[in-house]
């Protein structure tokens, strides 16, 4: 491109910047570039430039952008009934409940918008369960459950600032860690939520037996096991659920982001004897579970089953392992990769991986970092092996260049 084509380029994406800055909140820090349109794993910006998605949208993209089967459930679903309210039956939901039971555990469905609902709505209901006696919830340092209150009184961190005093009955320890757990139960906890892996505190792995002790723990004092599955849900990390590594069944499990393929869908799964708990008026959302969001939702799963894609998350995942590891950097940038499947964390040897992250953007590739110095490596289940060599290329490149 000429230089008069990059200021050109430039021009037209700063114009939509400025328009946005001055129309929409900015609460978040964003990136330069405005993109316009999708396909698969590649993304566009409004000038015509091409990227690799190496983060689908915070995990939510996990087909991919504008994928067959999700843009035809959306047509279908859109000519034939969008919201009749939850207080009537609808066909998508459940099939999309019946799905969840299927591929999950024996449980009932609750639909909400996000994932952040989803842990209010488990929260809710393992309070429900416990009795009045119950009023306390453990969570994870490091953990993130979401940005409203009762999320946010479960999230141990930086996202708390500001929003003192936060809910009561919440108290926060070691990931893994049983010793400190432990430390901590008794008869007035009414649930431990945790990670199966912690996403946003850096993609920390839990032991092999943490989890199965969780478990134990939480059997013994009679609380309730939430697994948040948001991040890890949804087949992302070679499972249906993270927590089907580890053979451990949670009693409520939280659902968001990539649960609706990247449109606005949250929800959770409990095990019967815990659902029943949820009698009308207790809970409820209003567009929860729309026919058009739930019909998406059931042709996320229907193709990942179809298309073998769990099994192709978890090659795909090896292989940015492997790719990662042979960097001629590797050996002194690179600290540890760490993850399941296309869940990944890259925890480089410098304190702000800011710059390998807009050096990747300036060069094609949309990564992410979280904890200052993990890249998340966080592509959708779609992506083919010469996108992945490509992107590698490019990240190589990225981290060298700190």
């Amino acid at each position: 491109m000429t230089m008069a084509g990059l200021e050109s380029t430039a021009g037209i994406q700063n114009a939509w910047i400025q328009r946005h800055q001055m129309s929409v909140v900015g609460n978040y820090g964003k990136l330069p570039v405005v993109f316009a349109r999708g396909r698969g794993a590649v993304l566009w910006d409004d000038a015509g430039r091409e990227y690799l998605d190496f983060f689908a949208g915070f995990g939510g993209t996990v087909l991919g952008h504008c994928h067959p089967a999700l843009v035809a459930a959306v047509n279908q679903q859109a000519q034939t009934l969008w919201a009749v309210g939850n207080q009537f039956y609808s066909h998508p939901q459940v099939l999309l409940a019946e799905k969840l039971r299927a591929v999950g555990f024996e449980g009932r469905a609750f639909f909400c918008h996000s994932g952040a609902e989803a842990a209010e709505a488990a929260i809710k209901l393992a309070r429900l369960a416990g009795g009045p006696q119950r009023t306390r919830v453990i969570s994870m340092h490091k953990g993130f459950h979401g940005r409203t209150m009762g999320a946010l009184s479960a999230t141990a961190g930086p996202a708390q600032n500001g929003f003192a005093p936060l809910l009561p009955g919440f108290s926060h320890v070691e990931f893994n860690n049983i010793a400190a757990l432990e430390s901590q139960m008794d008869a007035a906890v009414s649930a431990v939520i945790v990670e199966p892996v912690q996403g946003e505190g850096g993609m920390n792995m839990p032991s092999p037996d943490y989890l199965p002790a969780v478990r134990r723990l939480c059997d013994q004092h009679g609380a309730s096991l939430i697994f948040d599955e948001v991040w890890t849900g949804v087949g992302r990390t070679g499972q249906f659920f993270g927590h089907q590594y580890f053979g451990v069944i949670p009693d409520i499990m939280t659902m968001g982001k990539a649960l609706g393929g990247g449109l606005p869908m949250g929800g959770i799964l409990a095990r019967p004897e815990k659902a029943e708990f949820f009698k009308p008026g207790t809970h409820g959302c209003t567009l929860g579970g729309n026919p058009i969001c739930a019909a998406v939702s059931h042709a996320v799963f229907a193709a990942i089953e179809k298309d073998g894609l769990l099994a192709q998350a978890r090659e795909s995942g090896e292989l940015l392992k492997a790719g990662i590891a042979e960097f001629n950097c590797a050996g002194r940038q690179v600290k540890s990769i760490r993850g399941l499947g296309l869940f990944l964390g890259v925890e480089l040897a410098i304190a702000d991986a800011t710059p390998v992250v807009r050096h990747a953007l300036d060069h094609g590739l949309v990564i992410n970092v979280t904890q200052k110095n993990v890249l998340r490596i966080c592509p959708s289940l779609v992506i083919s092996r010469s996108q992945i060599q490509h992107g590698l290329e490019i990240l190589e490149a990225a981290i060298e260049s700190v």
